[in-house]
This record gives structure tokens, C-alpha cells and sequence, in this order.
């Protein structure tokens, strides 16, 4: 028998495909990520299943759907029930190790809003008969990551392991305010790390005005992405002294905002020479008109999760600083996959490189995400390099998901598939006709009067996203409309292509139903 491969499995937060070399963009300096791609296979249209953090990433763990881990937006942890594929590759003897973000389970600790509202002319449930699931993930071991409480490590309080994961050293929240263990480490690095984060300790720089963007006083040593950098390689060089085979999650929680990459990567890209998108104020969709009327009128505070219109200037500026977070992290990668190479790990250590979901980034005016399934949001890059089959730079162009990732590194780990997994091994199959991206809004925001509940269908040619309780839908022609700006659904023209789309959709929602759990008895 063969010796198993090792996987070394990198991902970035809020990170759009064309925002790397390899995927044609001509500013942005990505070589390390970019040499990845020239050795091995990237896909040209891969997506996400959900384009909001933790249903994402509890996809990619579990190979599933949001609609069936439950995980539907932020603020709902990934259950115990369900199998992820690192359980399966510690279960077959392998090492596994995360390091960076998680964001399995929530952040802020903060109440969620009463959706159970009791109704007084009616007998209330008792509180464990409020929701349709009893074991409904709100009791303390969905709270590891709850930034308020996290006084010690994570390893000191997980039972056993992390969702599969026997070795963890995470970094929650993003950017400048990252936190965590990373944040542990930080304090006993500068016992005054705290007087060196936020916009209140900022350093003075008058070149860059934009939501969320300060010039960090955190040195480049001590920033999340740094510290990431060396404890995924002292994991590595613990992993070179042993004979197990090993799965290392090296997550970063950039480029995510608030924009504040530290050092030379502050002003390494000048905002002026930075081209707007091509759909940069051109679009006339509803929510996009509203924020646009916010700013004009002032009246949307742009600084907390949800999408924002944004000025020229600052359509500009934030692309920069995205450019250098992301140069700071292939800096980092490129650290690391030397080390892999000195440690002798390199010649059997698959390399892959994701991300949870995207940005706007300046697309049709706007900046961040949620609720608007635009290319930059919903396609992602995803890179494979496997030293033992070289695909000196293949592209793919058939369409992926991100719930495809864990049966492809089982498959090449040769270990059995869990039943219900909904992915396929990228290698050994075909790609679908059509992609499913789900997204569910906790609530209400600009330009919209109610939470939304989306449903999009990508093919080969065309986007269509249907909205729950909202008199307008999209279609688009990504072949002739690559910006997304004519929307065909009311096209008259347009209905016998919408009438295939909408076929298509069907038919994949209908593979996509759940085949678990496994029957008991034969009927």
C-alpha cells in the first residue's frame, strides 16, 4: 500500500477568485499562492454553497448544504451530530491540526433576536419544545469560540477534540481585531497589545479615507496573519519528527475588514492606481439604489457587517488595502511551503487553497457582503496540487461547490465517504449542470424591508436568484453579461431561457435532498 498523503489545506476569509494572480489579476503581487496553481489544477468556476461565513465553512467540513446542517447564517454553530470529514481522516490515523479562524460557532456572545415570540392567547411550549430540534446547539460547548469568554486556550476547554481537530490554536474576528488564542499570544508577546489595536490607536496617515480602514499600530510580527504563519510551521516541524499521516487547516482571517494590514502592506499598493470595476455605479437593482441614496443622504452608518455603497476614492483605497492583506498572507504561505520543502513533508503533502466566500469589492458600487449573489460573492478560487500528479497549471472549468472539497481530500486519502456527504470527488466524477447557493439573512438591512431568504442557480451561462417575498428576481447571461448588470427575468424574450434555468434548479435541489440517516430495517 501506497503511503498516504498529507494534505495542507489554506484558507482565507472574504477573498474573491480574481483577486489572485493566477486568476488573471494584474496588480495584485500573489506568486507563492500563484505557484500553487502553475504546479497543480485551479478551477475557473467554483462556488460557494452559502456565501456567509459559518454556513460556508460548515459546509466545507461536513460536504453538506446549509438547508441540512442547519448552520443557515451567522450565529448558528455547527452541530455535534454532524460528521465532519476531519472526523473521518482522524477516525483512518491521521494527525489533524487548525490553525487560524474556525468560526464554526459564533463570536460575540451577543442574544440573537426572539424569533419564538410567546403568543399570549395561546399556551406557550415549555422552552425545550420551542424549536423543531431539541439538541438545538445552546448550551456550553457551542461556546468555545465566544470571544467575551475566552480567557484560556481553546485546547484547555474543548472535550476530546474540535470537530475532528485534535490540535487547535484559533484566531477569531478579523483583521486588527483579531482575537482568540492569537490575541493570548499577543498580550504575552506586548503585555500592552490592547493600547495597539483599533482605530483609537491608529497611527496617523492622511493618504487613506474609508469605512473600516485605520493604519494599525500592531507591528507585522505580531499581526493574526504572522502568528498564523509560524504556528502552522511549528505544527509542521512536530509533524516531520513522526510516521502518521497529517491534515493541517491553515485558516486566515483576512483579507476580511476592517482594512488594516500592518507595515509595508499598509501603503504597498497606491489607491490611484487602482481601475474601478467595470460595473461601478452602473447598477439599478433596488437594495443597490437604496444604499446609494444612504450615502448621498448620509444616513447609512457604514461600519458594521452589512454591504454599503461606497465613493470612487474609497471604492479605491479599500481595494489597495485588500491588495495588501492578501500580498501579507501569500508572504505568509510562502514562509510555510518553504518549511514544508526543508522539513522533507513537501513530496507528500497535497496543497490546496480556498476561501469561504467573497466581496464585492467595488462591484456595482458596493463593498463587503450579503444578500446579492454577484460573481464576486459567490465564485471563489479553489487550487489543488498534488506533488504525486502534477497538473502544471490545468484549469477546470467545470462547475464546482465548496461542499465538493471534503469527499475529494477523502477520496484521495482513500477513506470511505460518510453517507449523505452531497459532495464528489472533483477527480473521479462529472461536474453537475447547475450549482445551488443558499443564503439565509438573520435581518433586516438597507434596502431591504425584511430578512431575506435566497435561493441562486449558476450553469454553465446564466445566474438566476429567487427571493422569498420580494416582487423582483435576476437572471443573468454570464456569457454575454459578465458584469451581471441586465437583469432578464421580466425579459419576455428571456422565458424559455428562464423556463431551463428554472428546470435546472429544480433538478439539482431534488439531488440535493438528504439521504440520511441510513434505514435500520428493509421495509
Amino acid at each position: 500500500m501506497s503511503k498516504r498523503p498529507n494534505f495542507l489545506f489554506i484558507i482565507t476569509d472574504q477573498h474573491r477568485a480574481d483577486h489572485l494572480g493566477c486568476y488573471g489579476n494584474p496588480i495584485v503581487q500573489t506568486p507563492n499562492i500563484d505557484g500553487i496553481a502553475a504546479k497543480g489544477t485551479r478551477w475557473d468556476k467554483f462556488y460557494v454553497a452559502n456565501p456567509i461565513c459559518m454556513p460556508n465553512r460548515a459546509s466545507i467540513m461536513t460536504g453538506r448544504m446549509s438547508s441540512l446542517h442547519g448552520a443557515r447564517h451567522n450565529g448558528i454553530p455547527l452541530s455535534h451530530d454532524h460528521t465532519t470529514f476531519v472526523e473521518l481522516l482522524r477516525d483512518a490515523g491521521y494527525s489533524t491540526g487548525l490553525i487560524g479562524k474556525s468560526h464554526l460557532q459564533s463570536f460575540t456572545g451577543l442574544p440573537a433576536t426572539n424569533q419564538y415570540a410567546p403568543d399570549p392567547a395561546l399556551h406557550t411550549p415549555s422552552e425545550g419544545l420551542r424549536d423543531a430540534y431539541k439538541r438545538n446547539r445552546h448550551t456550553a460547548d457551542y461556546d468555545l469560540e465566544v470571544v467575551p469568554k475566552w480567557n484560556t486556550p481553546l485546547a484547555e476547554r474543548m472535550d476530546n477534540h474540535f470537530y475532528g481537530f485534535d490540535h487547535v490554536e484559533i484566531a477569531a474576528d478579523h483583521a486588527d481585531a483579531a482575537s482568540g488564542d492569537y490575541l493570548l499570544w499577543a498580550r504575552e508577546k506586548n503585555p500592552d497589545f490592547d493600547n495597539l489595536v483599533g482605530p483609537e490607536n491608529a497611527l496617523p496617515d492622511n493618504r487613506i479615507n474609508a469605512p473600516q480602514a485605520w493604519r494599525t499600530a500592531v507591528p507585522e510580527e505580531l499581526y493574526s496573519t504572522s502568528w498564523i504563519a509560524e504556528r502552522a510551521g511549528a505544527f509542521l516541524q512536530e509533524q516531520a519528527k513522526g510516521e502518521a499521516p497529517f491534515f493541517l487547516q491553515m485558516s486566515f482571517p483576512d483579507p476580511h475588514h476592517p482594512f488594516t494590514p500592518p507595515g509595508k502592506y499598509w501603503d504597498m499598493y497606491e489607491p490611484d492606481n487602482i481601475p474601478l470595476p467595470p460595473s461601478f455605479g452602473k447598477s439599478e437593482t433596488p437594495p443597490i439604489k437604496a444604499m446609494r441614496e444612504a450615502l448621498e443622504k448620509g444616513t447609512d452608518p457604514r461600519d458594521n457587517q452589512n454591504p454599503f455603497y461606497v465613493t470612487e476614492d474609497e471604492a479605491r483605497a479599500i481595494i489597495a488595502l485588500t491588495y495588501g492583506s492578501i500580498t501579507m498572507i501569500d508572504d505568509a504561505i510562502g514562509r510555510v511551503l518553504a518549511q514544508l520543502e526543508a522539513s522533507g513533508l513537501a513530496e507528500n503533502t497535497v496543497v490546496i487553497f480556498t476561501t469561504d466566500h467573497g466581496d464585492y469589492m467595488g462591484d456595482h458600487g458596493l463593498m463587503l457582503k450579503l444578500l446579492l449573489h454577484y460573481q464576486g460573492i459567490i465564485r471563489v478560487p479553489f487550487i489543488w496540487h498534488d506533488p504525486c500528479a502534477p497538473a502544471q497549471g490545468k484549469v477546470d472549468s467545470g462547475l464546482a461547490s465548496s461542499i465538493d472539497i471534503s469527499a475529494t481530500i477523502l477520496a484521495r486519502a482513500g477513506i470511505q465517504a460518510f453517507n449523505g456527504i452531497q459532495g464528489r470527488d472533483l477527480f473521479a466524477s462529472d461536474p453537475p449542470e447547475a450549482i445551488i447557493v443558499e443564503e439565509d439573512s438573520q435581518r433586516a438591512m438597507t434596502g431591504f424591508e425584511r430578512p431575506q431568504r435566497i435561493r441562486t442557480v449558476v450553469t454553465q451561462t446564466h445566474r438566476m436568484s429567487l427571493r422569498q417575498a420580494e416582487d423582483w428576481d435576476e437572471l443573468y447571461d454570464l456569457k454575454a453579461d459578465p458584469q451581471e448588470l441586465r437583469n432578464l427575468y421580466d425579459d419576455p424574450a428571456a422565458q424559455d431561457v428562464q423556463k431551463d434555468v428554472t428546470e435546472r434548479m429544480l433538478r439539482r435541489m431534488i439531488d440535493l435532498q438528504d439521504r440520511a440517516p441510513l434505514p435500520a430495517y428493509r421495509a
